[in-house]
Parts: C-alpha cells; structure tokens; sequence
C-alpha cells in the first residue's frame, strides 16, 4: 500500500481530487509530466485500492468523473503536507542533487584515473 500511496503520481492525484471531483482531461492538464497510461494506471490502482471513486454518466461522449473516496479523504492533509513540504524544499533539493552529482563524478574519474595502467611503464618493459 506504501508504494501507491507514496507514487508520486498517486500524490499529486490525491491532492488535486482533494479540491473536489475531477474529469479525466482536467487531471492530464493539472498534472504538467504524466501521460495519458500512466493517469489511467494511477487513477485505476487508486480506485482498486479504495481511495478514489469513478462515476460514469451515460453520454456521448462518456463522461468519467473522479472525486477521493471517504477513506481517501484520509490521506489528504497528509499529501497536501508532503507536496508543500516539496515545494519549499525544491530549491534545497535541487542544490544537494547538483552536489552529489559532482561528488559523484569525481569520485568516478578518481578511480578511473586509478585503475588505468602505466602506458610508459608498459612501453618501457617491451624496449
């Protein structure tokens, strides 16, 4: 259940339906990234697992809306405290991702440097 609940999909599909029901098209627009599969994937396992509830009204087209179910509502002030601490911690994220990128690549080149053999040694031998 952890890993639904922590998707970051999952996430930001809780928060937004936390605003009131939602069609499937203003989902795909609210949520800048995911594809049309992976919302319906999402949207599909959250419906399994209890937490959002899909009504289909008869017309042509099909209109789909989602709202959280009331054990859906649970989750939200924990999500909208998840994604509000994300967004305040963007820039701080960010910051430590672009650092251990480059501790990283350093630490790669440091070994790499290490693990070639001596060429002029080599040369030397075979003279």
């Amino acid at each position: 259940m952890l890993d639904r609940v922590g998707d970051k999909w999952s996430l930001y599909v809780i928060h937004l339906l936390g605003g009131g029901t939602r069609r499937f098209s203003d989902l795909r627009r609210m949520i800048d990234g995911i594809s049309q599969r992976m919302l319906t994937v999402t949207l599909r396992g959250l419906e399994r697992d209890g937490l959002v509830t899909r009504t289909v009204y008869p017309t042509v087209p099909p209109r789909v809306d989602y709202a959280l179910s009331p054990m859906g509502r649970t989750l939200l002030d924990t999500v909208r405290a998840l994604v509000q601490w994300a967004d305040q911690h963007l820039a701080d994220i960010d910051t430590a991702r672009a650092a251990y990128d480059r501790r990283s690549a350093a630490v790669s080149a440091s070994l790499k440097n290490h693990s070639e053999p001596n060429r002029s040694r080599g040369s030397a031998r075979s003279a």
